[in-house]
Order: C-alpha cells, then structure tokens, then sequence
C-alpha cells in the first residue's frame, strides 16, 4: 500500500488534471460507477477530523434537508464498499485529502458521480491535489472575507435550478475563484467586485462558506442550498454507465432524528469511524476535551502549507483541455522567463564589459514563423538537431509564446504543451551561470542545526563556512537556540542541546563569518517550545516539552480542546502573555547578543501555531493569557465563539498584541545595549487579515513601528510563477515603513537552475537581496553556480551589504544601472534621439554625484539632495522610455524597479543613521 500511495503522489504532483489516465486508474482502484435512481441513500456525507467541531450543526442541516443520506469517513473515501449506490458526495468542509482520495473522486465523477463541497476544500492537501480538485470543482477557495456579507444571485448567468426561497441570506464565508470557462457563478456576495460566492460545473457544485457552523451561516441557508443542489443533481441524467453491483452494507438508509439512539448506535457501528462521537465538542469547549476524539490525520508543517508545486509542470503527452486563462498564464509566464533570461544577460555582459562589444544573444533573428514551421522545427528539436544557441533560443520561445493561442484555439492541446515544456527547458538552459552578474545584495543563508551538529568542532565548521564564502553569501542565520536548547552553553537556559556539548558552535561560527567579511545572524526560536522530531533524535519521549516548560509548565500554551501540542502539529508553544516567559526570552536574547558579537538576531517562530477558527481549531488558551483577558473582558475566552464577533475579535486582537508588544519591547531593550545590532524576523506571506487569525502575526506592525530592519517571508515554492505570486504583494506593499524585504527561497525539492531563476527574479524585482533556506541543502551544482554568478571578487574594498552599508549599496547599485543603459545605446538597443539622450547623460551623473557623496559622508542635507535628484531623474526617465516600454516591456520595468530600490535603500539608510546618532 506504501508503494502505490507513492505512486499516486508521483503521478498527481506532475500533471495540471488527470483525466487522461482515469480509465487506467479507475480500473486500478476498483471504482464502479453510480446509478441514475435507487432506493438506497443518494447522498454520501464525509466525515473527517476536521469537521468533527462542526459535526452536530451538520447533522441537524441534514435531518432538515430530509434527503436519505450515509456518513462515510474521509479514509474510507477510495474504498468501493463505502461509495455504493449514491449518486452525490458531500465533502462538507475537509481540507486536507490524500492524493489517492482525489483521484477516486476523479474517476467515480467521470462515471457519473457528482460532488458538492463547502469551504476550504483541499486547502491544505498537496499541491497536485489542490490542482486536481480545482478541476472536479471548477473552483478553489481564494480567500476568507473579513465580515459576514449578503449573498446575491448573479445576473450574467442566472441559474433556474437556484431560484428556491432562503438561498441568498447572509453568511461569514470566502471568494470562490471560478477555475475554468465551463464554470458558472451561482451567487455572489455583495461586495466589492462582486466575487463569487457559489459556483458549479455540470458536475459539482462549490459553496463558499463552512456548511455546518452557525457562527458562519444561519441553519436554513446552508439546509435551502444543500437540498437545490442535491435537486440540481438528482434530476439531470447522469453521463456514463449507471449499472451497479453490489452496494454498501455499512450505511443507514433513514433519515437521522435528532436523538434516536439507534441511529446513533449505526454511526458508531460503522468500523470507520467508530470513535466518532455523536455530538463533537465545538469551539466553546471547556479547557480539556471529555469525548473521545476521531484518528487524527497529520498535517504538514504550517509552513509546508504554503509550499505550491510547479503550476505549470505540464504532461507533454496530455491533451486534456486548456482553458483561456491557462492559456493567458502559460503564455506569460514564457515571456516573463524570456525577460529574465535576457535580463541576467545583459547584467552579465555589462558587469565584464566596458561597453565596447554588443549583446547579440540579445536581439532576437528570427521573423514570426508560420504554424507550420514552428511545428516542423519543434519536430527537428526534438531528433537531435544542434543546440541553440541563446539568440536562437530567445528567438523560438517569443515565437512558441506568440503562436500557443493559436495552437490552444485550434485544440492541439498536446502540441502546446510540449511547445511550452520545450521552450521552458530551453530558456533555463541559456541563463548565463558561468559569468558573474550580481549587484550588492543581502545574500543570506539559514544554517541550520543539522548542519552544525554534522560539523561537531569548529575545524569543521571551518568547512562550511569556508564553502558559503566561496558561493558569495554574505550573511548566515546561524540556528541558535532550537527547541528551547541553545546551542552554545548557556548561563540563562536550563541546558545546552546535548548534540552540541564539548564546545561551543556559536562562538566559533562568530570568529568564522567575521574572518570571511560575513554576517553572523542568531537565529532563535522565539515562542516555538520543543520539537517532537528533535526528541527522537535525542531518544526522549516524543511528547517531551522541552527543558524549559518542563521546568516551567505554567509557561506552556494550548488549544481550544486542552491540547499542548495541536492535533496534526508537531510543536509546543510558549504564552505569550506569560510575564515571567517574556523576561526568560529577553534575558537568553541578552545573553547572546552581549556575551557573542553577533551582527544581528532573527526571530523565527515569532507567531502562534497554525490555526483555522472557522473549522473550530484555535489556540491561545495559557493561564495567563485566560486570567488577562477575563480581567479585562469579565470572559474567560474558552468560553467566546465565532457567533460572539465582538468578542472574538477582541480575543483575537488580545492574542496578536502579545506577540507585538514582544517585538517592540525586545527591540528597544536589545538596541539600548547593541544600537548596531540588525533585528530580522522570519514571517509567513500570508494575506494580512488570515495571517492574524491563524497565526496572530502582524508583521506590518512591527515594521511601520521601525522595531525590526529586515522582514523574510517565507515565500516558498517549486515554481518561479508561484514564488513571484507570494512575494509580490509583500514588495509592492505601502505598509512596510523602513524596513527592508529579504524573500526566502526554499532549496529543498528545487532544481538548481529553477533555484537560479527565482534568483534572478528576486534580481528583477524591487527588493536588494535573498535569503536560502537551508544550508544543508546545498549541493556541488549549487556551490559552483553560485560561486560563478555571486562569488566574491578581490578589490580594494568589500563589497557593501545592503542592510549594513545602505547609502554604499545605493551608489554601487546605480553604477551597475548606469553600465546598462551606456551598453545598450552604445550597441544602438535603444532608439532614442541624440539630444534626449545627451540630457538623459546629464541628469544621470548629476544623480551619481549625489549618491556618491552621500555615501562618503552621509548628512541629513545630502539625503535630500538625492531624494530631489531621484525624483527629477525617475519622471524623466519614464518619459524617455514611453517608446521602448513599447518593444522591450520587461526591460524597461526592471530598470525601473532598479530606481525603487534605491529609494527604499535610502528611506532604511535615513532611519539607521538616526539610530546610530
């Protein structure tokens, strides 16, 4: 079964739908099809761990609707006897399914079946499973509204079959984003834009809201929009066989009464869910839960949560449909690849050229090819014909990006895939990573503990160090205290890590990063208290809290339910709102920033653990934290719900301010004792309102507050497309103040050249450097390409980092835009008339001298002159490039990012100086 659940992920992970293989796969699986009519239930109702706190609001929707249903447990979703006869599946708020759960729902929909879901679903599943059920459902949950909302029906394309009394009520739900063009809008809310509320295929429908939750959804509404669509399902004719052998003997085939001890005593009957409990405790509970709780399902890390395979990771052979919009992305993610390539181009060539030879690789040679052509090439591609070069391969991708709308309109679905595959490998393959390219940026890396204990002295440390400084990275997030271990030997905490006792790695990784001109950051667990991984390692009990609620167990935290560590997580936290916690944490962070001249400390674990109130799962709930709020409230908070919004949100904002008012308190204490110190956190990227209530982190907060200099989000993922998805808001966010954005890049799972693309996209952007997570994930290729592109070079003067030398970088960085527009007009790249150019010089060095100056000796007067001078130089510059916006778009964006980065250099540099005075 291991090996076949392999399988399956394999298969999921690297395909956009699966319907090519589902003849294959439901005969593989046993799946039969449904019938048309039957006596026994039509509705299959999945029961999972999730939904267990809804368990008694969905029951009695049930009871109200008065349709014949069965309840079957989410681990049982791919097993033949527990489908039966019924025609409809409910998935009433599951986010998490197993690949092989989504590909028997696949195959049993394209026999007939028909699903109906509400909520989050899959959102917290694998990526490929995420894609697959966007297909089945035509949709996916975008994002939560902030306040309940008035649903509406849609005039565009009005549906008869909802048209019932009591389907457009109020509800607390989410924006349902219609995934294909078969989709159709039911209802939508009634607000801004007017966003999706319910949407359906022939084969499903979507509701966006938790079905089941009367904090989310008066009874009758979610009971009138079960009972339309189980109508709207029931009544069409189902397409595919409708002969069925066999059935479900587990089922109950009346309707449930509220009370009826027999139907109770049949759902506990059933060997699937036999510890389900007929009423599960909700989001009111008291401290500890009294009933027996449902297997739980594990769940990755938080963090894993937001980590998207390849969007694009396309099947060649496949011709499964592509709809408009793919077409649109998968047209624009190859040129936005083509800017790149060209752009890390020109960087390369002007950072060894003096301007004297051109850059032919890029200007494209080729006029557009005809269909035809473009297809007899493809196929002398793929014999073996020579390779191309990098002009060639510029120029058959602009033509494969040109033509793929043509292709996908005349239905040679195959073709465009394999078009697009070709030319993505080929673009990646043209990327200059034999030549260094990089300007003055923080290139950081998270060295994690593994790699430390691997090292085990400081002559092997040496090693690692010796290997960072040759891939160019300038600054180290050195794991400093993990788990409540700090790994050097601690005056403040009750023990050393046992991994790392006999010497002392922090002092050795300080006197090593600075002998190679590094940065040497502590990176600390801040509220994350032990790690049940890191027990196992150290053979204890995989429950064990860590030294330090163990010696303090009233510091600990929990949940709604009682529980220390939440079900499906793996770590404990601390309370936030613990005093004695809070002075224990400032005084271990005092020690190493006083005892170790280390050049900053990040914050890692600055957060809550993950949660979602709306599926009754919330944490929060330490002893201090309930004696705090009810003295200010007269409520002890296990006491609020969700149908309490005033209370909840003041439960909430309790919640989020015991992590700022940290950060602020920490903040200034730390710099009073080191005012050079840099304070970094490491965040989640999460939309702002859904990140402080699953995790109280509002790290706007802290930034506008000018309490933290550099913010990482932990902006993962497998493809450039999604890496720029998450990062992008974050970067062309207002609500930063000073404070410089590092986006995190995660190695694992990552080729080494798609590592370099989201590179050079971060190169691209208006943001001056990275940050790799995790040392121990580098590996030779890696080492040797970013030794070529990044590598330190032998000067006079080390190259500024950006955080530490703001003004510095801010001029180098010009310099290096200055090179580029004087190599490409010098190889005529630019059509611009002489005499605008001749200005264009003028006021360009005007603005070098400016920077200049600054840098050599920075002056509140001299900021000026450069802030007047950028802003004269950038409304002049957009007017130069109105014409060659039009040609070369990427280009002449990146360029003007290039000038945001500075202005941001110097918005940070301003505050730092005033911090130093």
């Amino acid at each position: 079964m291991k090996n076949r659940e392999k399988c399956y992920e394999k298969i999921i992970k690297t395909r956009f739908f699966l319907l090519s293989f589902k003849l294959l796969l439901v005969n593989y699986l046993g799946i039969l099809p449904v019938t048309a009519a039957s006596t026994e239930p039509v509705l299959s109702v999945v029961y999972s761990s999730e939904n267990t706190n809804q368990w008694t609001g969905i029951t009695q929707r049930l009871q109200a609707v008065g349709a014949k249903y069965c309840v079957i447990s989410l681990a049982n979703v791919n097993s033949v006897a527990d489908w039966g006869d019924r025609r409809v599946l409910f998935l009433p708020n599951v986010e998490t399914l197993t690949p092989s759960q989504a590909i028997a729902l696949e195959g049993w929909m394209s026999k007939g079946g028909r699903l109906i879901a509400s909520g989050p679903v899959g959102s917290l599943s694998a990526p490929g499973v995420r894609q697959l059920l966007r297909s089945l459902l035509g949709g996916y949950w975008g994002f939560g509204l902030n306040d309940t909302e008035q649903m509406k029906p849609t005039k565009a394309n009005f549906q008869e079959w909802a048209t019932q009394s009591g389907l457009f009520g109020k509800a607390h739900g989410g924006v349902v984003v219609p995934n294909d063009v078969t989709t159709q809008a039911v209802a939508v809310w009634n607000t801004k834009d007017n966003p999706a509320a319910v949407v359906s295929t022939e084969r499903s429908t979507f509701l966006g809201w938790r079905w089941g939750t009367d904090a989310i959804a008066a009874p009758e509404l979610d009971s009138a929009w079960l009972k339309a669509a189980l109508n709207r399902h029931l009544t069409a004719p189902p397409k595919g066989r409708n002969k069925v052998e066999g059935g479900s003997q587990n089922c109950s085939t009346s309707v449930a009464v509220s009370g009826d001890k027999n139907r109770v005593a049949e759902e506990q009957s059933f060997s699937s869910i036999s510890s389900v409990p007929t009423s599960p405790r909700s989001s009111t509970a008291a401290k500890v839960a009294t009933a027996p709780q449902p297997r739980q399902i594990k769940s990755p890390e938080a963090i894993d949560q937001l980590e998207q395979a390849v969007g694009l990771d396309l099947t060649p052979k496949s011709n499964v449909v592509i709809d408009n919009n793919q077409a649109l992305t998968l047209q624009q993610e190859l040129e936005n690849l083509i800017g790149r390539v060209e752009s890390a181009h020109l960087a390369a060539s002007t950072y060894a050229s003096t301007g004297s030879q051109a850059i032919s690789d890029n200007k494209p040679v080729y006029a557009p090819q005809s269909l035809k052509e473009q297809q007899t090439q493809f196929a002398s591609t793929r014999l073996g014909a020579p390779v191309l070069s990098t002009e060639q391969a510029l120029a058959q991708a602009r033509v494969i990006a040109k033509n793929l709308p043509q292709l996908i309109a005349q239905k040679n679905y195959t073709l465009a895939r394999q078009q697009w595959l070709m030319a993505k490998t080929t673009l990646w393959k043209q990327f200059p990573i034999d030549r260094r390219l990089a300007q003055p940026e923080t290139r950081a890396v998270w060295l994690d503990r593994g790699t430390i204990v691997r090292a085990g002295s400081e002559k092997g440390l040496a090693e690692v160090f010796d290997r960072l400084a040759e891939a160019g990275i300038n600054t180290v997030f050195f794991e400093t205290v993990n788990a409540s271990y700090p790994i050097y030997p601690s005056q403040v905490a009750p023990q050393q890590n046992p991994l790392t006792r006999g010497w002392d790695p922090l002092a050795a990784a300080v006197k090593l990063a600075h002998q190679r001109n590094m940065e040497l950051h502590a990176w600390v667990w801040t509220f994350a208290a032990s790690n049940q991984r890191h027990n196992e390692i150290l053979n204890l009990n995989r429950d064990y809290p860590g030294p330090v609620l163990a010696a303090h167990p009233d510091w600990a935290n929990y949940d709604n339910l009682g529980n220390m560590i939440p079900p499906g997580q793996s770590k404990p936290f601390f309370d936030p709102a613990n005093p004695e916690l809070r002075q224990y944490l400032l005084k271990l962070y005092e020690e190493i920033v006083t005892r170790y001249q280390v050049d900053g400390l990040q914050l890692d674990y600055i957060r809550y653990p993950f949660q979602d109130p709306f599926a009754g799962r919330t944490y929060g709930y330490g002893k201090a934290a309930r004696a705090q709020f009810q003295q200010l409230t007269g409520v002890d908070p296990v006491n609020i719900s969700l149908d309490q919004p005033d209370l909840w949100q003041k439960w909430t904002a309790f919640r989020t301010q015991q992590v700022d008012s940290f950060v602020a308190q920490l903040s200034q204490e730390l710099r009073q004792k080191r005012r050079d110190l840099i304070l970094s956190v490491a965040v989640f990227p999460l939309p702002e309102l859904e990140r402080i209530q699953k995790l109280q982190q509002h790290w706007e907060v802290w930034a506008k507050q000018g309490d933290i200099d550099l913010i990482v989000p932990m902006t993962y993922a497998l493809d450039t497309s999604r890496f720029q998805q998450l990062a992008q808001p974050w970067i062309a966010s207002t609500q930063l103040g000073s404070a410089l954005l590092v986006p995190g890049i995660r190695l694992l799972s990552l080729p080494t050249i798609g590592a370099f693309d989201q590179l050079q996209l971060i190169r691209d952007l208006p943001v001056s450097g990275y940050a790799l997570f995790a040392a121990e994930n580098f590996n030779n290729e890696l080492d040797k390409l970013l030794s070529r592109t990044q590598g330190k070079v032998q000067t006079a003067t080390s190259e500024p980092i950006p955080f530490r030398q703001p003004f510095q970088t801010a001029a180098v960085r010009y310099t290096a835009l200055q090179r580029e527009w004087k190599f490409v007009l010098q190889n005529d790249q630019l059509q611009i008339p002489a005499k605008e150019i001749s200005d264009f010089n003028n006021q360009a060095e005007v603005l070098q001298g400016a920077l200049n100056n600054l840098a050599a000796s920075p002056s509140a007067s001299k900021l000026l002159a450069v802030r007047a001078s950028l802003t004269r130089f950038q409304s002049q510059f957009r007017v130069l490039m109105s014409r060659e916006v039009i040609q070369n778009s990427y280009q002449v964006k990146v360029w003007e990012y290039r000038l945001v980065t500075i202005e941001r250099l110097l918005r940070y540099g301003e505050r730092r100086v005033q911090l130093r005075r």
